[in-house]
């Protein structure tokens, strides 16, 4: 069967899945291979669930409800991007260091104002998340938003090769995942795969923050939309301006005052952003102010929660040198004295692990918090001066068996780390 035979097929289907858990009734069936399962042992009960037709490449696992293909995976992406190329809307790629995700849900409250969008949901932004958005993309949706994620060089440029996508915006590039890029250097050359694929189309544009000269320098020769406190001379310009942030975060346009809830200047440009890619997408002031507004922060991304004792500063899904940097400057701008740091180890460091921590450590001190805590192998092995106001621990459960007895009470409390590290766990004794 060709990808444009199996077309005909998904389009009488009611979409993809690819886990017998959670069937839908005259799906197609993906019959994924991992480094610990092999899905086409569970084609036949794909079937059974309600399955339409199951794609497979074991021929001991054929039956009159499968297709045998060479690749599933390679299957799965080549009819996403089939797919892609039926649609006739506009497609935004979305990728960088930090803030892919907040950026990409602000965007979506954005244009969800004039527009039915079809974004990632959750942190399906992989080689099997991406073609999994993409086929996810109904009649009745008039633009997309694609978040690509990426941890070495040739990622981004891969699944661009995929989404094809019409507009891009790189959130930043920061000190992510450098055991796979090799460094800061892999990162920006890594991240930029996607303005070299922008660069390689016919109209295509780049959303730029002015405020970051390297994405200014890595996008020139692109048509941009430039956004940022001193936009520049880009081919349209976002004037936008930071008027409050001391707890939650607030912006100035040309047009309105716009008061989110979201903490942290560092998440300025995702704001920004959002912004200027709704005028841009001509979104009614009125309805890029109520989205942005009406947006929630969840997953553990840069919440604000207030517990019956303490301010809690959550931000635990992921943490790279970059993030933990900007999470303790913003921490060291609250309006309080009484504040805790808590971070755990960051992941993906590969030879930078030992002098990235030392640095953020080093940075935590400095804050001059009332209490300072490290947590995880690599923070443990940091060195410190004696300080009445640092502790260590080598697990989470360590930590939370000490703030059982500690209890700290009307506290402003930082939780952020690599999402392996479960420092969630804490929130309840807190």
């Amino acid at each position: 069967m060709t990808i444009t035979q199996l077309y005909e097929v998904f389009k009488a289907s009611t979409g993809v899945s690819t886990d017998t858990r959670s069937i839908a009734k005259d799906s197609l069936f993906f019959a994924l291979k991992g480094d610990n399962f092999d899905a086409n042992t569970f084609a036949k009960q794909a079937i059974a669930s309600g399955a339409k037709l199951a794609v497979i490449d074991n021929q001991e696992y054929a039956t009159e409800h499968t297709v045998l293909v060479d690749n599933v995976l390679k299957c799965l992406q080549d009819l996403s991007n089939y797919h892609r190329r039926q649609l006739k809307i506009p497609v935004i790629g979305l990728t960088g260091s930090n803030g892919k995700t907040t950026s990409k849900e602000l965007m979506a409250a954005v244009l969800n104002g004039k527009y039915h969008v079809a974004f990632t949901k959750g942190n399906l932004n992989n080689h099997i998340g991406v073609p999994l958005t993409l086929l996810s993309i109904t009649s009745k949706h008039e633009i997309a938003i694609i978040e690509m994620g990426a941890n070495h060089q040739k990622e981004i440029e891969f699944l661009c090769s995929i989404c094809e996508p019409d507009y891009g915006y790189i959130t930043n590039f920061g000190k992510a995942h450098l055991e796979g890029f090799g460094g800061v250097e892999g990162v920006i050359k890594g991240k930029s795969e996607l303005y070299n694929y922008l660069r390689k189309g016919e109209g295509k544009v780049a959303f730029v923050n002015a405020d970051d000269p390297l994405q200014v320098q890595q996008a020139k020769g692109l048509e941009q939309v430039s956004f940022g406190k001193e936009p520049g001379n880009a081919t349209q310009v976002c004037p936008i301006a930071i008027s409050g942030a001391t707890r939650t975060i607030s912006v100035h346009t040309s047009h309105v005052d716009i008061h989110t809830q979201l903490t942290g200047q560092y998440n300025f440009s995702n704001i920004a952003a959002a912004i200027a890619i709704g005028e841009y997408f001509k979104v009614p002031i009125n309805k890029i102010k109520e989205g942005l507004e009406s947006y929630e922060p969840q997953n553990n991304r840069s919440q604000l929660t207030e517990t019956d004792r303490n301010l809690l500063i959550v931000d635990t899904y992921n943490a790279n040198p970059s993030s933990m940097e900007e999470a303790l400057i913003n921490l060291k701008l609250f309006p309080t004295d009484s504040k805790w740091v808590i971070l755990g180890d960051m992941f993906e460091m590969g030879e930078f692990e030992m002098i990235e921590h030392q640095k953020i450590a080093d940075l935590a001190l400095a804050i001059n918090a009332e209490k300072t805590i490290l947590v995880g192998r690599a923070f443990k092995n940091t060195s410190d001066e004696e300080s009445h106001r640092l502790l260590k621990f080598t697990t989470t459960d360590d930590l939370t068996s000490y703030l059982k007895i500690e209890a700290p009470k009307n506290k402003t409390i930082l939780l952020k780390g690599s999402r392996g590290m479960a420092l969630e766990k804490c929130i309840p004794l807190l």
